[in-house]
């Protein structure tokens, strides 16, 4: 696995929007996080800035407009993200994390429920 940027946080809100809406203007991404942000819209240029610095955004200049799209995939970022939390706080151990989430309650029945199905088709599918 090829380790990806960190982004912050602030600079992961964006991402969200990018992700979801690619190719996307920065006047949309603007308006867009400011419905549901405090930030100045050049706060939100400077995030943009940061992420193309940091290689997870590319742009295009289309006449006047700069339109961004995603270098990485939301699902390949959050999938690091993911081990790495489990790494930093479970020793990747993916049972202990689990067992803690289970005895402090913070996974509702239908949570487990799920958590149950998709293993019983991961032990399915790598039986065949």
């Amino acid at each position: 696995m090829k380790t990806l940027p960190q982004i912050s946080e602030a600079e992961f809100e964006v991402m969200k929007i990018v992700w979801k809406h690619a190719p996307i203007s920065t006047n949309e991404i603007t308006e867009k996080l400011m419905q549901t942000t405090k930030w100045r819209p050049k706060t939100i240029q400077t995030l943009i800035k940061r992420l193309v610095t940091k290689g997870v955004l590319s742009y295009e200049k289309q006449s006047r407009v700069f339109v961004y799209t995603p270098l990485i995939e939301e699902k390949e970022y959050v999938g690091q993200e993911s081990h790495t939390f489990l790494e930093r706080y479970y020793d990747g151990d993916i049972t202990a994390m689990l067992s803690a989430y289970i005895e402090e309650d913070k996974l509702s029945e239908s949570e487990i429920d799920t958590l149950r199905s998709l293993l019983s088709k991961g032990s399915k599918s790598r039986r065949n």
